[in-house]
């Protein structure tokens, strides 16, 4: 603790996360997000409230084994008119043998006297006890003074005299909550500077709720007058508008700020993989946009970004993308110009001189493709394989003659639907042979992708482990009702953990999937060195 620039972080994505709309972890994930939690290097991972739901016990009756991270228990001060030790909620927290407890307890006077309707001086003594006697059981205790920020604007005296208790009874972080998050950042600097004269910042955390959108921000400037810890969630999880994001906090910290935490530069490489495992454990997809790990967080588009890019990437970067693990990604559009284009023939590997006239026809060939529907903005693999097969040559695995698709439905004598099916026939060529084959699936595009496979597996069996991963589909001139232009995107992804997008427009959406499809399995067997049946 003698090092002013080291800041603890704690999070708390275990159990505020899990009050996030939709979000259900079960013990197996929180272990599993604990585990990477501490590769990381989180100070504290607060594992849940045990006693409060089965899946909580669960975890704290088997939890983790943390090699550095410090595994808390969350729970509440002990209720109105009982001992410390004679409190069923704080027996079950120290009975988890967790060596650190946090303690949540009510410091605005409005809910001491609306919500617990008790004596705001059995408020100040519930908060002393149940510190005293969890740091005497357990080792370590935290207080996190709820609804500290506007107690504080009601009443300063009455909720420093609840921080003040926890402190004086041994608390080692003071934890000041902005838990409506109505505050702003000009006044948490003005009260956390206030409160640091009593209670000093080497034992002052900072909790802040993002219903402003200032979460982030109000962490920060609380770390800039002197708090030294600061609680929050991964990808911002949390109840309502979430809590504050420890993806953003965290290199913010340390490339902006100049603090020093529990992760190492290393460490920090690792911060996509964390919000992106986060994402998967939940079944959702990633934020494009999130502050330094989405994928649009380096992302160029712009003609002029790129040309200045591609000189200093400091021109439109403010930190280098691999120190949190993302990377740059230049993008092909009707924006791009002939810097986007080489820069991006750089980043798939084709060396070009960008004076060839290929490189402008190819440029115009794309603007025109776009103004028609079709979109390279994150379909790289369908914009690779255009411009290698203007500029190289992309061998010819297949040819398609025809396919069919049929719908099938059937109901009952109660008009109940009873099952639904798709067939595919179809007919295509490999190295000069005439194969056809037929598939079902659970509808068109599934049982299109299934024929065609069956047809191409036996030539080209590195296709086995290519998965469809997401499907896409816009309709592009809504105006037109069912003769409108779809463009479909599909996202595939192979065992070696390579993931790709391609893209197909048409005004038949099973013709835009088939395009769509084609470019997936062309980019598959082309990255992988596979070479055309009958040498094509």
């Amino acid at each position: 603790m003698t090092n002013d620039k080291r800041v603890y972080l704690y999070d708390s994505t275990l159990r505020d996360g899990a009050q996030t709309q939709g979000v259900d972890f079960s013990a197996a994930d929180k272990a599993a997000i604990a585990i990477e939690l501490d590769r990381l290097g989180i100070d504290y991972v607060e594992g849940g409230w045990p006693g409060a739901n089965p899946t909580d016990d669960a975890f704290f009756a088997k939890p983790p084994k943390l090699k550095k991270a410090v595994l808390s228990a969350f729970g509440m001060t002990r209720r109105p008119g009982r001992s410390a030790d004679n409190d069923p909620g704080l027996n079950g927290l120290v009975n988890t043998g967790v060596k650190t407890v946090t303690l949540v307890g009510k410091s605005w006077d409005f809910q001491v006297d609306v919500a617990l309707e008790i004596e705001r001086s059995e408020n100040v003594a519930m908060i002393g006890d149940s510190i005293a006697y969890v740091k005497e059981k357990a080792g370590e205790a935290m207080f996190d003074a709820e609804h500290f920020f506007d107690g504080y604007k009601a009443n300063p005296e009455f909720a420093m005299q609840c921080c003040k208790a926890a402190y004086d009874a041994g608390a080692r972080w003071i934890v000041m909550c902005d838990t409506n998050g109505g505050t702003l950042p000009d006044e948490i600097e003005k009260i956390v500077t206030e409160v640091a004269k009593v209670i000093p910042g080497t034992h002052l955390g900072i909790h802040c709720h993002d219903d402003t959108g200032n979460a982030v921000a109000n962490s920060l400037a609380a770390v800039r007058v002197g708090v030294r810890q600061i609680q929050g969630t991964l990808n911002g999880l949390g109840e309502r508008c979430g809590n504050a994001n420890l993806i953003s906090i965290l290199p913010s910290l340390m490339l902006k700020m100049g603090y020093e935490t529990g992760v190492s530069e290393e460490g920090l490489t690792r911060l996509v993989h964390v919000s992106r495992m986060l994402d998967e454990r939940l079944n959702r997809a990633p934020s494009r946009n999130a502050a330094y790990v989405g994928e649009s967080a380096f992302a160029h588009k712009g003609g002029l970004h790129v040309s200045a890019i591609e000189k200093d990437p400091s021109c439109y970067e403010h930190v280098e993308p691999e120190s949190v693990g993302n990377q740059r990604t230049i993008i092909m559009s009707n924006q791009a110009g002939r810097s986007n284009l080489v820069a991006k023939f750089r980043e798939v590997g084709v060396e070009v001189d960008s004076k060839d006239p290929k490189v402008n026809a190819l440029l115009d060939e794309i603007k025109e493709l776009e103004s028609n529907g079709y979109s390279y903005d994150g379909a790289d693999a369908s914009f690779e394989l255009l411009a290698r097969r203007k500029l190289e040559n992309v061998p010819e695995y297949f040819r398609l003659e025809s396919f069919r698709v049929i719908d099938e439905r059937s109901w009952d004598k109660s008009h109940v639907l009873k099952s639904t099916m798709s067939e595919t026939t179809v007919k295509l060529y490999i190295g000069g042979e005439r194969k056809m084959d037929v598939a079902e699936g659970n509808g068109p595009v599934n049982a299109l992708d299934a024929a065609l496979r069956k047809i191409l597996l036996p030539f080209y069996p590195v296709l086995a482990n290519l998965h469809l991963v997401d499907f896409k589909v816009r309709i592009l001139n809504g105006d037109q009702a069912t003769g409108a232009i779809t463009r479909v995107m599909i996202e595939s992804a192979d065992d070696e953990g390579n993931t790709w997008t391609t893209v197909g427009m048409s005004s038949n959406i099973i013709d835009a999937a088939y395009e769509a499809l084609r470019d997936s399995l062309i980019y598959k067997l082309y990255k992988s060195g596979v070479k055309a049946h009958g040498g094509n």
